[in-house]
């Protein structure tokens, strides 16, 4: 059995779909089990906006560790997802995804109200507010917000680099986007 790697077949976003499975999302984002973060996108606008989901198993590896007589999903992985699914919104822009990552350069204003926990349905809605070129490298801020049901349970402000797979072990340069 062999890894599922990202295939150079033509993104689906680009072939005009707004919405995408598990194995649209593993052709786009590099991430694998256990630290892919989400499950389905139900809406895509290019360059806008993503809504994806992500649901919350007691199967999932943190749980054994992180509280585990009341297991809560760690914000932190909350705030990955939320950045996984704005990495999908990018990455399906790149013609050249398969030598790129997404790298954070920096998180703000994450703020956490509410616990998440095994049998929620994370619904990540994802705006781009900034997105700025320079040479080869990408820096984006995105807003993003994660809900269970109709309730606010995350949000946080994320600024990432797409960077070519070579640089990924670089230092990151002060471009955030603004």
């Amino acid at each position: 059995m062999s890894d599922t790697a990202q295939s150079a077949v033509e993104s689906p976003v680009a072939a005009g779909k707004t919405t995408l499975d598990i194995n649209d999302i593993v052709r786009i984002l590099p991430h694998r089990y256990p630290f892919l973060l989400i499950d389905r996108v139900l809406d895509l606008k290019r360059k806008e906006r993503i809504v994806a989901i992500k649901n919350v198993t007691i199967n999932e590896p943190f749980f054994i560790g992180h509280f585990p007589n009341m297991p809560i999903m760690p914000g932190v992985l909350i705030v990955e997802a939320i950045a996984q699914a704005g990495g999908a919104l990018l990455l399906t822009e790149m013609e050249d995804r398969n030598n790129k990552l997404i790298m954070f350069t920096g998180i703000e204003r994450a703020k956490f109200r509410r616990p998440v926990v095994p049998g929620d349905q994370l619904r990540l809605e994802v705006e781009l507010k900034a997105w700025r070129e320079v040479a080869s490298m990408v820096a984006v801020r995105m807003e993003g917000i994660a809900y269970v049901g109709d309730k606010k349970v995350a949000e946080a402000s994320v600024k990432c680099q797409l960077v070519d797979n070579a640089r990924g072990r670089g230092t990151f340069t002060d471009g955030g986007a603004e």
